[in-house]
């Protein structure tokens, strides 16, 4: 591809580059390492300082919104739409630091807007960007991609600029028609398209489906040397700092956003990386979080890094099919390929809305199991799951799981049509009976864990054997534990594990670190700046705790059935059959290839058996518990 060089007068020669970025580089894939190399060239951003803050308004009670304006280059600003507070997002998982939804401005002689804000920013988005521009003059709007929290103003600009155009992939206008339901001008745009906007701006437009959408593209402006990426390379962590600076600080919530959006989906973000292999920029423009430009190399590089290690481990492969804009279908299955991907299992998503029967049959094919999200009763994503009937093995275990769009297809029809071609549903059906609630988007993971260690269980059972030597695994073994119950609850959602790997890790302050299992469902509730309570227990008396805990729940049962506790202040329960408890905030996480090690200081705790001690755990063989 050949690279338009950056125009001279874009570059900021106040600012002094830094040995770690101010750039985005050349890519290119290399066999003797997973990562990706890179060679540095001038960036085109602006200096750092805070941008123009827009009052604070209150949405909801506690909820701050606040919207912050910043020129990137001399031609591009950005809207930065600040959501304070905001502690659930997508597939329900949660924030600690809110989120922001960006907005970009190309001043070019065809003015263009990238991405538009959330509904619930209407008033402040709009009158940031009047404070801007003239939004009467927009002739552009490209849509990266249709999810809400980007498109969700779109309308509001078709009513200030009747003769914009909006841009973007097919299936984006086709969701946008039904999401305005009136007339528009449209663009539809393909890999490789250009769309010369005057001033030396050209967008080069590059296919990027499923991260996290189906209709996603990104959209590279040669000229300013910027990729803009919607979802991609993005995170939930709300600043008034514009760009990536604090890398310490943002890296947990970059890992975590791309473990619950990007991994189920490793695939397309490698095919994404090598359509923009080629390509010269010093910005990412991203849809989440900061800014971009300090840091572009190595960021880029765990996406690489990650979704490389993500396919190297896959233990086998789970078609998830899903009816995009249809109730709650695209979100719930997200959930559900979250916790597939925690047993290593690789997801192949698969919109029914858009795919052809070929497609659906090589998808199906290719995979061990599939799981289904009712579509509604008619439409071509009822017919075609016609097609799924006929592709599917005899072998391939399948779960069909409710959208609760409101006119889904029962899904006990769909489930007797899979067992009269004898056909297995290891799962049980799972059911939506209100909107669904952080409990819900747990069930829905944990069905997913279910499926995949089901999967996954004699692979596992064959490394285990093979891949550790016996005399280690039997000198492991001499490390001896407690026998703990971890507890953790967040929103609707609580969860337990018996724990044996916990030790105390610092005097001041008081800290103790525990390990915790990558498949464990209690994982997604033990985020860092969530709280947990570790609670001890008593030696000789501990059996019937433990046997509970213990023995499998269905997805989405309650583990605390019959089950005497107390809740501490955030909720978290306390066994009262405990001798003592600590409850703790993560502080941090440390990932191993199977366990992520949570560090947590100590809120409070208490001791209710002085006299007694807590209860050992001996093992014969390290290589499992």
């Amino acid at each position: 591809m050949q690279v338009v060089p950056l125009p001279s007068q874009l570059i900021n020669t106040d600012m002094q580059l830094h040995c770690t970025g101010l750039s985005l580089p050349r890519f290119s894939h290399s066999k003797q390492s997973p990562a990706l190399r890179v060679s540095a060239f001038a960036a085109t951003v602006t200096a750092s300082p805070p941008g123009k803050l827009s009052k604070v308004i209150t949405w909801q009670p506690g909820k701050r919104l606040q919207t912050q304006t910043s020129q990137i280059t001399s031609d591009i600003a950005t809207i930065r739409s600040l959501d304070w507070d905001r502690d659930r997002f997508d597939i329900e998982f949660g924030l600690q630091n809110g989120t922001t939804y960006n907005s970009y401005i190309i001043d070019a002689e065809k003015l263009t807007i990238i991405d538009a804000s959330h509904e619930k920013f209407r008033d402040l988005y709009l009158a940031a960007l009047k404070e801007q521009i003239d939004p009467s003059t927009i002739q552009y709007i490209v849509a990266n991609h249709t999810e809400p929290d980007h498109s969700g103003l779109i309308p509001d600009l078709l009513e200030i600029a009747p003769n914009v155009t909006v841009v973007g992939s097919k299936i984006c206008i086709q969701f946008l028609q039904n999401l305005v339901l009136k007339p528009f001008k449209s663009l539809i745009v393909k890999g490789g398209d250009t769309l010369d906007l005057g001033k030396g701006h050209v967008l080069e437009f590059v296919i990027a489906p499923n991260l996290h959408w189906p209709d996603t593209i990104f959209t590279y402006d040669r000229g300013a040397g910027v990729l803009f990426t919607c979802d991609a390379f993005g995170m939930h962590y709300c600043s008034e700092t514009v760009y990536d600076e604090d890398l310490a600080t943002i890296e947990p919530h970059y890992r975590f956003y791309y473990d619950c959006l990007m991994r189920p989906n490793s695939r397309s973000v490698l095919n994404a990386l090598k359509r923009v292999s080629g390509m010269e920029f010093g910005v990412i423009a991203t849809g989440h979080g900061p800014v971009l430009t300090y840091n572009i190399a190595e960021l880029m590089n765990k996406y690489d890094i990650w979704s490389r290690q993500a396919l190297e481990k896959q233990l086998a492969t789970v078609a998830v099919l899903y009816v995009s804009d249809y109730g709650f279908s695209d979100r719930l299955s997200q959930a559900f390929a979250r916790g597939l991907t925690k047993t290593n299992i690789l997801v192949d998503m698969l919109d029914l809305n858009s795919a052809d029967s070929q497609e659906l049959i090589e998808c199906v094919g290719r995979c061990s199991g599939v799981v289904l999200m009712a579509p509604p009763s008619s439409g071509p994503s009822n017919a075609i799951v016609s097609t799924l009937y006929a592709a599917v093995k005899a072998k391939q275990p399948v779960v069909v799981a409710e959208s609760y769009g409101g006119d889904d297809e029962p899904v006990d029809t769909i489930i007797q049509r899979f067992l009269d071609l004898g056909i297995t549903s290891p799962v049980p059906p799972l059911r939506v009976k209100s909107t669904p609630t952080e409990a819900t988007y747990q069930q829905y993971e944990e069905a997913g864990t279910d499926l995949g260690q089901l999967l996954s269980q004699k692979k596992v059972i064959e490394s285990i054997k093979t891949n550790i030597p016996v005399n280690v695994a039997k000198a492991i073994a001499r490390v001896s534990g407690g026998i703990y119950v971890v507890t953790a609850k967040k929103g609707s959602s609580r969860g337990a594990m018996i724990a044996s790997w916990v030790s105390q890790a610092s005097f001041k302050p008081l800290g103790i670190t525990i390990a915790v299992a990558k498949d464990r469902a209690i994982e997604s509730l033990m985020q860092v700046g969530d709280t947990f309570v570790l609670n001890c227990l008593e030696e000789g008396k501990y059996q019937p705790v433990m046997k509970h805990f213990l023995k499998r729940f269905a997805p989405g049962a309650d583990r605390f059935e019959g089950i005497e506790y107390k809740e501490a202040e955030d909720g978290g329960p306390i066994l009262i059959d405990a001798l003592a408890y600590i409850r703790c905030v993560v502080k941090s996480r440390m990932e191993t290839s199977d366990h992520w090690v949570c560090y947590g200081e100590a809120i409070d705790g208490s001791v209710s058996k002085s006299d007694s001690r807590t209860a050992a755990h001996y093992r014969k063989i390290g290589n499992y518990y």
